[in-house]
């Protein structure tokens, strides 16, 4: 047999034509088609029928019938009993409606199955309305039948009086319901018979997608080396030989992407654990330098100065290296313990000098929590902090609590700004690692590294931090952390 010729055998006998011969084999149950449009159609005639032969009795009686004008009540039920009883193919149930007038030939006087709709219809057509209704369970026909007089050869005038008549419909729906059974009777046969070459096809067709399912599954949660064993030379065999090559491939560039990223993070590491030691001795040295500038020429004080203030930027940049390198390294330990938040919060804000008019304190005493004083104060710091230098004052610091189920109650505190707020383009990126709101703001006075250093302690409690703007202005930071404290209050 030639190269050619089982290429031809291949592609015959591949997924396509098993598909086609699926397609096929589903032709076998056309017979339930056939099944369900005769059944439409019956249906439709059966209910056409009743309907139409209601209609046309109703609005023959209503024309036959005189009434007097004014209507008045008196007489008005035996004429609707009259009508009644010629009701064709079933008997009606008649009411009438002039004005404030309500009669009926039943028990009744007003139907609580004509609806407002058949009403407007009914004063919008001459002519006369119809709905099919169902209540309870129970189908009705609803005709509605305005009585007119002739004003001219082709022109009518309605008189006010409006009759109704209601039919039950349940014979129809009997004989709907055996037409149902008949139907399904009819096509499950088919659909059985069409069941099992069915099977097999989906079979041998849904077997590789399963395995390409379960393998893409594999690789979501991080398997990287799943492969999918190739079978034959169909479609699906050349969908499995492309999905290994990729995955292989993929495989390769994460390997080299964490290798560099971890080449990053260990050099970074390196770098700032190596600056620790000169930037204490710079910054041991700057400060004699800054307790003797008075004393020097003008220039060379500013130069001191200079000096002095960009060391004390490289050993913050380099503290937090040191401390974002840690998080990357799964170093970084909590060593919680029960602390009164508003306290802690006092002492932070204090420990920097923010004391003055700038800042604004809402914290409410008694509230009690298992945190890392070391980490909340780097937290509250980071982002007062963030909030004097890129916000505006006034700067206020709310403290609350609030009970979330499931789950413990949570420890909330907003850090909120008096400036311009956050720009919307910038908020899904503000914690971001050396992330700048402002493009054209090239230097900064911190590290560039607080917030993604706040997030990541706010992370080891447990807890989330949302960044958002406050609809009167100015930039909000709520920090959500479990409370864990029994006899917390707030």
């Amino acid at each position: 047999m030639s190269s050619g010729e089982q290429r031809s055998r291949i592609r015959a006998f591949g997924l396509r034509a098993r598909l086609l011969l699926a397609f096929l084999l589903v032709a076998a149950v056309s017979a339930g088609t056939t099944a369900a449009l005769t059944y439409r159609e019956a249906r439709n005639s059966l209910l056409v029928t009743a309907q139409d032969t209601a209609v046309t009795s109703f609005r023959e009686h209503v024309q036959q019938t005189g009434f007097p004008l004014p209507v008045r009540e008196e007489g008005m039920e035996d004429v609707l009993r009259d009508i009644a009883r010629k009701g064709k193919p079933h008997p009606w149930v008649v009411f009438a409606e002039y004005g404030s007038l309500r009669a009926s030939s039943g028990e009744n006087p007003v139907s609580t199955v004509i609806t407002p709709e058949l009403r407007r219809a009914a004063r919008a057509n001459p002519h006369g309305s119809f709905e099919r209704v169902v209540k309870d369970g129970v189908p009705y026909l609803t005709i509605a039948m305005p009585t007119v007089f002739k004003t001219g050869p082709d022109s009518v005038l309605p008189t006010g009086l409006v009759l109704y008549a209601v039919m039950r419909m349940t014979d129809e729906q009997i004989n709907v319901d055996a037409l149902l059974m008949a139907a399904r009777d009819g096509a499950l046969p088919g659909l059985a018979i069409a069941l099992i070459p069915g099977l097999i096809a989906a079979r041998s067709v849904l077997r590789p997608v399963r395995e390409l399912r379960q393998a893409a599954r594999d690789m979501g949660s991080g398997r990287l080396d799943t492969r999918i064993r190739v079978r034959g030379s169909d479609e699906l065999a050349n969908l499995a030989r492309t999905f290994n090559e990729s995955t292989g491939q993929l495989e390769r560039s994460v390997r080299e992407l964490r290798e560099a990223e971890e080449r990053a993070r260990r050099f970074a590491s390196d770098v700032s654990h190596e600056l620790r030691t000169p930037l204490a001795g710079m910054l041991a040295v700057t400060e004699v330098l800054d307790e003797d500038a008075d004393g020097l020429d003008p220039d060379t004080a500013r130069a001191v100065r200079l000096v002095s203030m960009e060391t004390g930027k490289l050993a913050v940049l380099v503290e937090d290296l040191m401390e974002i390198s840690r998080f990357d390294a799964r170093a970084a330990e909590l060593n919680a313990d029960e602390v009164d938040v508003a306290e802690a919060i006092r002492k932070t804000l204090h420990n920097r000098h923010w004391t003055d008019d700038r800042i604004r304190t809402e914290l409410p005493d008694g509230i009690r929590a298992r945190l890392d004083p070391r980490r909340f104060d780097v937290v509250i710091a980071n982002l007062v902090g963030n909030a004097l230098r890129h916000g505006g004052a006034p700067v206020t610091v709310r403290l609350r609590t609030e009970a979330r189920l499931p789950g413990p109650p949570v420890l909330i505190t907003d850090v909120m700004d008096g400036g311009p707020g956050i720009r919307p383009e910038s908020l899904p990126h503000i914690f971001d690692r050396f992330y700048k709101a402002d493009a054209a703001r090239t230097r900064s006075a911190g590290s560039g590294l607080g917030l993604a250093i706040t997030l990541e302690n706010v992370k080891l409690h447990g807890g989330t931090i949302h960044a958002g703007n406050r609809p009167g202005g100015g930039a909000v930071f709520a920090v959500e952390i479990p409370l864990h404290s029994e006899g917390a209050g707030g």
